[in-house]
């Protein structure tokens, strides 16, 4: 049985708001929906949410799912990095399509850095993030992929995610299976583990789903396990 991946990252939306101005944009649609913010093309950082990190039982949270990294102001950044350093226990996951605009060095063991990439043409954002960011992790995520990716430079990277077009437009637009297979297939001749998000489901069939998770986020899972363990008795 296939599993949501908010189920095992969470969301931790310290910034909402982005730049980058895609037009399938799930996070824009949310927020006008909901109210969040006044203009979502104009970031915002909350930084009250910072205390989330302070609580003991780990999590993996994502901390850019309503922005794009690179549309964070430096201020914000060193604020948020000095949070992570005081909270070992969780592992925090970025992500930009903006990759040659950030210029980020850290030593962070519990940082993931990584790009969205939705076609052949925008995989230069991968080698991007590698010159950057100099950091310890990084990831890339396929999603919504739109076309054959073809030969992929993935070296370097620790983790492959790969999703499809959700929402109404998912009538429309969808993912491949061949093109989800090639990823998973150059990933794991780098023995890189790879995730199929839910909704590809549909797609590729639920016997066929491939949802592999880099240990470091199996260990934090391990641990809610433990910690929930010792809270029922």
């Amino acid at each position: 049985m296939s599993v949501c991946i908010k189920d095992l990252i969470q969301n931790m939306n310290l910034v909402i708001g982005c730049t980058v101005g895609c037009p399938y944009c799930y996070a824009r649609n949310n927020v006008r929906r909901y109210h969040m913010t006044e203009d979502f093309s104009r970031p915002e950082f909350f930084p009250a949410k910072l205390r989330l990190m302070e609580k003991p039982r780990p999590q993996n949270f994502l901390l850019t799912g309503m922005s794009d990294l690179a549309g964070w102001k430096p201020e914000w950044r060193e604020e948020v990095f000095a949070k992570i350093r005081e909270n070992p226990q969780h592992q925090f996951l970025f992500l930009s399509k903006r990759p040659d605009l950030l210029d980020i060095r850290t030593d962070l063991d519990n940082v993931w850095f990584g790009v969205t990439v939705t076609r052949r043409a925008e995989l230069w954002r991968i080698e991007a993030l590698k010159k950057n960011v100099k950091a310890r992790h990084y990831h890339a995520t396929f999603e919504p992929l739109f076309d054959d990716p073809g030969a992929v430079d993935l070296s370097g990277l620790e983790w492959v995610v790969v999703g499809t077009m959700t929402g109404a437009q998912s009538r429309k637009v969808r993912t491949e299976p061949a093109w989800a297979h090639s990823l998973t297939e150059q990933a794991c001749e780098h023995h890189i583990p790879v995730f199929w998000k839910e909704d590809l489901v549909p797609v590729m069939g639920e016997e066929a789903m491939v949802q592999e998770l880099p240990e470091a986020f199996n260990h934090v899972l391990e641990e809610q396990r433990a910690w929930n363990s010792r809270k029922s008795k």
